[in-house]
């Protein structure tokens, strides 16, 4: 079997594929050509690849072999364009062989308005689909990590939310809720079920609630986005995973895009809605292509299980230098001023936050967004492996160059990054898992649109969290530590750091301008600031000085991290058997002396 272009396609022409088989006779379009020919974005010769605004040309007479479509996953091996995936394929991809076991097959059918007709819809799709409703739900393997799984088919009434798809949803949540299984949910829909009115309203709430006692019990529930998520299902369930993953291209959005065109009698702009629009302003955590999501969505689920950290096994990463303590005390030794660390703590090749947590750690998985308005490319973060052990990672992240540094701002986070951050370890805490943060930072960006969106409060509200989280946190500046843009990543169980980083109030150009109305007293400023390792040290402001024995570059990147991993290990052996009280006691006294 191939798929065809039938004719050029024109605008308000029907059929733009057919189905031939091997004698060349047209056969009935395909649920999957059928697809193809919706997905065609904005003229019918472009197919929705993944990138907002653009697709890849098929011309026509070209053909498309439905085996190379299932083959590589229900995605157009010549376009990239995303089929539809039945929800038993779905779990079929997805799941381990002979694992996936059904709950609630079968429910009675509803009808709470006498809604005319209704029954015969519904009859209709089951005979159609073979399904008993719009969603299929059970118990898997996935990679060998079990979970429950939840998998919307778009063939029935568009998957539209009713009292069945609600009240399935919500009995495996609570079902998974008291086996503390994880949910994921793979979202395809096109709002709520309109021939039940309210009561397709009310499974918003239901669905929402039972999600909300799940993760209150410390269970993950992870919400894939595919084409499409819309209407109620994105008002709901679909937009409170503890991590969010949709497919390429997919359109999510709470009003269609041709009910904001009516509304608001305007065009929208190519790409609006799409998954990669949502991931720059910050709703979902990655776009996962269809082949990748076994293998990742596996991976996050074995690092959200229990695991100790295991030393012995995995041993550290490179040897740690024999002369620390000399290396330590090394500022102190040297004729070195406090203005030559500052230039150090600036370099362009000093080694980053990415950069750290590439050495330092294994398997890190980004995470992105706020959740509220966008991704900022000034803070980096999400979960890793350390010796075995899951922990959350965060840092302020300059640029490698110019064009990498305009992306993330020079390392100078917005509202939105803080919130970032906060998000990242909010999560950390459900989990259980120990916080990592690499400071980074001349200080928060101090823009127009940073005051409209309330830098002040973002960093007031992260200094107000971080002080009551209930797992250890540590926190390593790396190069600048720059005023309260630093502290909103610092208020930590210990803080340490690098030999030739700063933190200071504010810049020492700064400071001089102010106090000695001469920025070019600089050099003086900090030294009267007190703005090194080893100030800070004496002042007993931080705990540990991570030696330089030559500044830090990418040369000397595995060494550094080499004693950081030995002296983790130590920060977690000690931190690790307080309670969630202790902890955040511990964190308040630290400060209370200061």
């Amino acid at each position: 079997m191939i798929l065809i272009w039938k004719n050029p396609p024109r605008p308000g022409r029907g059929r733009i594929f057919m189905i031939l088989n091997k004698d060349n006779a047209e056969r009935k379009l395909s649920y999957a050509a059928q697809h193809v020919q919706k997905n065609v974005y904005k003229n019918r010769y472009q197919i929705q690849t993944g990138k907002p605004g653009r697709g890849r040309t098929i011309y026509p007479g070209q053909p498309i072999y439905v085996e190379d479509v299932k083959n590589n996953y229900y995605v157009c091996p010549k376009c990239g364009g995303y089929f539809r995936v039945h929800a038993y394929r779905r779990i079929e991809m997805l799941t381990d062989v002979g694992t996936f076991e059904e709950w609630n097959k079968e429910m009675p059918f509803s009808n709470p308005l006498d809604f005319p007709n209704y029954e015969k819809k519904v009859e209709a799709a089951r005979e159609k689909t073979n399904l008993n409703e719009a969603i299929v739900i059970g118990k898997a393997k996935i990679d060998g990590n079990p979970a429950v799984v939840g998998v919307c088919d778009a063939r029935f009434i568009m998957s539209s939310m009713g009292h069945v798809v609600g009240e399935k949803i919500t009995e495996a949540v609570e079902r998974a809720t008291k086996e503390k299984l994880p949910v994921i949910l793979f979202a395809c829909s096109g709002g709520a079920r309109m021939q039940e009115g309210i009561v397709s309203l009310m499974q918003m709430a239901k669905t929402s609630a039972a999600l909300k006692r799940h993760h209150e019990a410390g269970q993950l529930f992870i919400s894939v986005l595919t084409d499409p998520t819309t209407g109620g299902v994105t008002a709901s369930f679909a937009m409170l995973g503890d991590i969010i993953i949709a497919e390429p291209g997919a359109l999510i959005g709470f009003a269609g895009p041709r009910v904001i065109e009516q509304t608001i009698g305007q065009k929208l702009p190519e790409g609006f809605q799409r998954a990669e629009f949502l991931l720059e302003h910050g709703f979902v955590d990655m776009i996962l292509p269809r082949q990748d999501q076994k293998h990742v969505i596996g991976r996050i689920l074995y690092m959200h299980r229990k695991h100790d950290m295991d030393v012995e096994e995995n041993g550290v990463k490179t040897d740690i230098p024999v002369n620390t303590l000399a290396a330590a005390q090394s500022q102190e030794n040297t004729e070195k001023s406090a203005w030559d660390t500052v230039l150090l703590s600036r370099k362009a090749d000093r080694p980053t936050a990415l950069d750290y947590i590439t050495a330092v750690f294994d398997e890190f998985m980004e995470f992105h967004g706020d959740r509220c308005f966008k991704d900022d490319g000034a803070i980096v973060g999400g979960i890793a492996m350390f010796h075995g052990m899951p922990v959350t990672v965060i840092g302020q992240q300059k640029g490698k160059n110019t064009k990498d540094n305009i992306r993330r701002n020079f390392g100078m986070p917005s509202p939105d990054g803080y919130r970032k951050a906060l998000r990242l370890m909010k999560q950390a805490e459900t989990f259980g898992r120990p916080i990592i943060c690499f400071v980074d930072t001349p200080g928060a960006f101090c823009g127009l649109e940073a005051e409209e969106r309330g830098q002040g409060e973002a960093i007031a509200r992260n200094l107000f969290e971080m002080s009551d989280l209930k797992v250890p946190v540590l926190s390593i500046v790396i190069g600048e530590g720059g005023s309260g843009g630093a502290l909103a990543m610092a208020v930590a169980n210990e803080v340490w750091m690098m030999e030739n980083a700063i933190y200071s109030i504010l810049s020492p150009e700064g400071f001089a301008s102010i106090l000695y109305k001469d920025s070019k007293k600089a050099p003086e400023a900090a030294r009267v600031m007190k703005v090194t390792a080893a100030d800070l040290k004496e002042l007993g402001l931080i705990e540990r000085i991570i030696p330089e024995e030559e500044p830090a570059n990418t040369d000397t990147l595995y060494r550094i991290a080499g004693y950081m991993d030995r002296s983790m290990i130590g920060f977690m052996k000690k931190y690790q058997d307080m309670s969630g009280e202790e902890l955040a006691e511990h964190r308040y006294e630290r400060f209370r002396r200061m």
